[in-house]
């Protein structure tokens, strides 16, 4: 479980497109994306890639009852796989409130997650989830108040068959998730920059570079530049990337991650069990803030 804090994020998976298992990607991990975001005494998670498995691992371990908010970016395999394996949902007594903002009109979240669960797709259908299951369809662009004293912003995204755009708030924190998305369009860009504005933590998708984005227009992701120029503008406290390409092995992502830091100094590379402590992040920019200011006062002239 996560140390005690007002708002915290672990990462569990954070690869995007398929799971990219082996000895290249041992540091950074190869699981899908599914992030554990605890706010106070409330759980919600971040997609249900195949990282959700080993995070409900741990918390059918810990032996307490699970009642956890499971907001998805889209339902895509990526982001959608690894719900069927987790734990918490065949335990009598736990309670999961699945939320989607990119379905309708044309799709429910239930009807979507019951044809993933059955034949010939999978060799059994939703039933034998033995938890309270409720699915909560919405539309991007609402806000969501899924517990007490947490606000959820969205905003829809750019990518093929939509997805949506997450900023959770709690107790003067907030952590922004936006990943699967393109920022071709300025109606995109300013959602983004409204969901990141400020932010303790922005989580990005930076799938690509920018020179491999030309030949990648249309597949529904953004590279670390953008993501930098955008994390910038919104003045979010740390950026961190996020949905890191399959191919990109460990070595190849230490090179990024240099590239990266040196043009924003504490920037984050997502990697499997990264825990984040959002009001460590507050206080040490708070800290930076004063340390400039005081600078800044030193060498004006009296």
């Amino acid at each position: 479980m996560l140390a005690r804090s007002p708002m915290s994020v672990r990462f569990w998976g954070v690869r995007g497109s398929i799971a990219a298992p082996g000895p290249q990607t041992t540091r950074y991990g190869g699981n899908t994306p599914c992030i554990e975001v605890r706010c106070g005494e409330h759980l919600i998670i971040l997609d249900a890639g195949t990282g959700i498995r080993p995070l409900g691992n741990q918390l059918v371990r810990s032996k307490s009852a699970v009642d956890a908010e499971l907001l998805f970016s889209h339902c895509h395999v990526d982001h959608i796989s690894g719900l069927p394996f987790f734990a918490p949902a065949f335990v009598p007594g736990n309670r999961l409130r699945l939320w989607a903002g990119n379905l309708m009109p044309a799709y429910r979240l239930e009807e979507v997650v019951r044809r993933i669960i059955s034949p010939p797709l999978f060799p059994v259908e939703v039933e034998i989830f033995k938890a309270r299951m409720e699915y909560r369809d919405f539309r991007a662009g609402d806000v969501l108040q899924p517990r007490p004293g947490v606000t959820v912003r969205t905003a829809p995204l750019d990518h093929p068959d939509g997805a949506t755009g997450y900023r959770i708030e709690y107790g003067g924190l907030s952590v922004a998730y936006i990943t699967d998305t393109e920022t071709r369009r300025d109606d995109c860009i300013r959602r983004i920059a409204s969901l990141a504005q400020g932010v303790e933590l922005m989580i990005f998708d930076c799938t690509y570079t920018e020179a491999e984005l030309p030949s990648r227009l249309g597949w529904g992701h953004s590279s670390w530049q953008q993501g930098l120029r955008l994390a910038e503008a919104a003045g979010a406290k740390v950026f961190c990337l996020f949905h890191h390409d399959p191919d990109r092995d460990d070595r190849a992502m230490d090179g990024l991650a240099a590239a990266v830091d040196a043009a924003r100094a504490g920037t984050i590379v997502a990697r499997e069990g990264l825990v984040v402590d959002l009001l460590t992040l507050k206080n040490a920019a708070g800290a930076a803030q004063r340390r400039s200011s005081a600078m800044l006062n030193s060498a004006t002239p009296r």
